[in-house]
C-alpha cells in the first residue's frame, strides 16, 4: 500500500467500509464480527451468564477484557467509560459512567478467565478456519506454531502461579508466563493459544493445539518442536495433514530414494526409548529432505511429510518455509504494537492475567479480521496491510466515540479519521 496521503485515505475508507465523501454507517466495527450469541454461549457454557440486573453484566465485562488489550495506553477505568458509547446497552449505559474501579474489579473477578477462553476457542475456529481456507497453498491451509514469553506484574500471587525464568544474573526481574500460538500464517489470525507457567516447556503447552489442526493442512514448526511423536500425531489424527520444519545439524538420516537435485526421501531412526514411551511409533520415519542454499547464508535442509515431488515442488517448499517468519511478526504485533512496546500485561492477579491475555488475543483477531476485509476490498494480500496503521485507525475511530455524544458522532468521527490519515 502506498504511503501517500491519497493512499492512506483510501485505506481508511476501505477499512471503515465507506466510499469517498461518505460517512461511516456505524461505529460498531467489531460487533459485526463478534456474534452476541457467541458471547452468550461462552457465558452459559462456563456458568457465568448474568442472572440478576447489574451495572456491569457479564457480556459487558467480556468487552472490557477485549478493550483492555486494544487500548493498552488507557486505564481500565477509561476503557469502561469509553465502551459506554461503543457498546451501548439502553439506559444502563448512563449508569456505567459512575461505576467505580472496585466494581470493575469485582465484575472481572466474577467473570474469570474461562468465558474469554471459551469465546476465543469459538471465534478462532470460525475466523481462522475461514481465513486459512481462503489463502491455501496447493490445496493446503498453512499454519505455524511457535511460543513466546510475556512479563506480568511483580506480585506474590503472579510469581506463585507463573514463576520467574532462570537468569544468569540470579533472580529474574519479573514473573513471566509462557504462551504458544497456532496461527494462520497468511493472515496472522490466531487459531489456537495455550498459556502456562514459564517453567513449562513450549512442547508441553502445545499438546492441545495439535488437535485443532484441520484436514488438508500444512503446519510449519520451529526446530524446537522436532519430535517424532509430534510428527506422527499431526499425520495420523486427520486426513492429509502435513508438517514442515528445518533439520538440526546433527540429525542422522538414511537416503532411500533420489527425487531430484538436493531432494530425497530419507529414513529417520527412532530411538528405542521413544518407541517404548510411545508404542504407536515405528522403528523409522520416512520423510522428505530438501536441501537449499541462499546466497549469503549457510545451506539448510528442510524435513517434511510432503513426499510427492510433483504435487509439492522442492523450490516452492523452500520458499514456503520462510513464511514461518510471519508467525514471529504476528507475535511482535501482539507484544510490541498492541501492548505499546511494554511487552507486559497489566493485571496483578493470576486469574485476571489469564482473562487479560484471552481478551488481548480476541482483540488482536478482530483487528486482523478488519485487515483481511480491507485487503479483499483493496485487492491485495492481508500481509500487505500495515497492522500498526490499522490499529491506530481503529483506536482513533473508537476514541471519537468516547469524546463525543452519540448524536454528532458520525460527523466528528469522520473529521477525526480524516485528520488521522492525513
Amino acid at each position: 500500500m502506498t504511503s501517500s496521503r491519497g493512499g492512506a485515505e483510501a485505506l481508511g475508507q476501505v477499512l471503515l467500509g465507506v466510499g469517498a465523501g461518505e460517512r461511516p454507517e456505524s461505529f460498531e466495527l467489531f460487533s459485526k464480527h463478534l456474534d452476541p450469541e457467541w458471547i452468550q454461549r461462552a457465558l452459559q457454557n462456563t456458568g457465568t451468564a448474568t442472572v440478576r440486573r447489574r451495572k456491569l453484566p457479564a457480556e459487558y465485562v467480556v468487552w472490557i477484557a477485549i478493550g483492555m488489550g486494544l487500548f493498552r495506553d488507557r486505564s481500565i477505568q477509561e476503557v469502561v467509560r469509553h465502551l459506554d458509547l461503543v457498546v451501548p446497552d439502553g439506559d444502563s449505559g448512563r449508569n456505567r459512567r459512575g461505576v467505580t474501579g472496585s466494581a470493575v474489579a469485582q465484575a472481572r473477578n466474577r467473570l474469570g478467565a474461562e468465558p474469554l477462553a471459551e469465546l476465543f476457542t469459538q471465534t478462532g475456529a470460525v475466523w481462522a478456519g475461514a481465513s486459512a481456507d481462503e489463502h491455501r497453498w496447493r490445496g493446503l491451509s498453512v499454519y505455524g506454531v511457535d511460543g513466546s514469553m510475556l512479563r506480568i506484574a511483580d506480585t506474590p500471587e503472579n510469581e506463585t502461579a507463573f514463576g520467574r525464568p532462570a537468569s544468569s544474573r540470579g533472580r529474574a526481574g519479573y514473573p513471566q508466563l509462557r504462551l504458544v500460538v497456532l496461527m494462520v500464517l497468511r493472515s496472522h489470525l490466531l487459531a489456537g493459544l495455550a498459556m502456562g507457567p514459564c517453567i513449562v516447556s513450549e512442547q508441553a503447552l502445545t499438546e492441545p493445539l495439535w488437535d485443532k489442526l484441520p484436514d488438508s493442512s500444512l503446519t510449519i514448526v520451529d526446530r524446537g518442536f522436532i519430535a517424532y511423536r509430534v510428527f506422527h500425531r499431526i499425520q495420523s489424527q486427520g486426513a492429509d495433514r502435513h508438517w514442515l520444519t528445518r533439520a538440526k545439524s546433527n540429525l542422522k538420516m538414511r537416503v532411500v530414494k533420489h527425487l531430484g537435485p538436493h531432494d530425497h526421501l530419507v529414513e529417520l531412526p527412532i530411538l528405542r526409548s521413544a518407541r517404548r514411551a510411545h508404542p504407536e511409533l515405528h522403528e523409522t520415519l520416512t520423510v522428505r529432505a530438501v536441501r537449499y542454499h541462499r546466497r549469503g547464508f549457510r545451506a539448510q535442509t528442510l524435513l517434511t511429510s510432503l513426499l510427492d515431488p510433483a504435487a509439492y515442488p522442492a523450490s516452492e517448499i523452500a520458499d514456503l518455509y520462510h513464511e514461518r517468519w510471519e508467525l514471529e511478526m504476528g507475535l511482535d504485533e501482539v507484544k510490541t504494537h498492541t501492548l505499546e512496546r511494554e511487552e507486559a500485561l497489566r493485571c496483578r492477579a493470576p486469574e485476571r492475567v489469564r482473562q487479560e491475555l484471552w481478551g488481548l488475543a480476541i482483540g488482536y483477531n478482530l483487528v486482523r479480521l478488519e485487515m483481511e476485509r480491507t485487503a479483499g476490498r483493496a485487492g491485495v494480500p492481508p500481509r500487505r496491510i500495515s497492522y500498526r496503521h490499522t490499529l491506530m485507525l481503529i483506536r482513533n475511530f473508537w476514541i471519537t466515540a468516547w469524546l463525543t455524544s452519540p448524536g454528532p458522532f458520525q460527523t466528528a468521527s469522520t473529521a477525526c479519521w480524516r485528520s488521522s490519515i492525513s
